[in-house]
């Protein structure tokens, strides 16, 4: 599939570890930036993109394909906003620019124990931010000039990253 048109906005994915502070950021950018936010968890849910039922951990399992299928005709356009929680599934080409927010162990815990996570999934969630799980899944999946990291444990930390995003963007648009 084709790339977006020349004079279209960009595609940016939006990531990070479950309680990172995505949609936070997310809803923001798309209001600020007059983008479409595509919650991939969302759309899944709304679509029945679901293969099956973890039990264990207490979640859907997505359908990759089903979602991609779903989303191609959008990324054409440009002008989205996508977040999700896990990167290396999505064409490198949809993206001009994939920030990872982060989050200390500490806060991200309470959030989760907040959000009533079980105690496997909040721990296999905790551990995957300890180890920087999703950001090195997106600097294997991408290029590294795109790939930017965020921080998302305060309300400072997000007013930041909405600037970091928001910078980004103005220097891409005068390319």
């Amino acid at each position: 599939m084709s790339e977006i048109s020349p004079d279209a906005k960009p595609n940016i994915l939006i990531t990070g570890t479950p309680g990172a502070g995505k949609s936070y950021l997310c809803e923001r950018l798309a209001s600020q930036l007059k983008f479409d936010w595509l919650d991939c968890s969302k759309i899944a849910k709304e679509n029945d993109f679901v293969e099956e039922y973890d039990e264990e951990y207490d979640c859907p399992i997505l359908d990759e394909e089903k979602l991609m299928d779903h989303l191609e005709p959008l990324m054409t356009k440009g002008g989205n906003i996508v977040e999700y929680h896990g990167c290396d599934f999505f064409p490198e080409r949809w993206f001009q620019a994939v920030f990872v927010v982060t989050c200390p162990n500490k806060t991200l815990y309470d959030r989760l124990k907040e959000r009533n996570y079980n105690e496997k999934k909040l721990t296999s969630n905790v551990q995957c931010e300890i180890f920087g799980t999703i950001l090195e899944e997106a600097r294997d999946s991408y290029k590294s000039d795109i790939v930017f990291q965020l921080k998302g444990e305060t309300k400072a930390d997000a007013h930041m990253s909405l600037k970091t995003v928001k910078n980004w963007y103005r220097m891409w648009k005068r390319k």
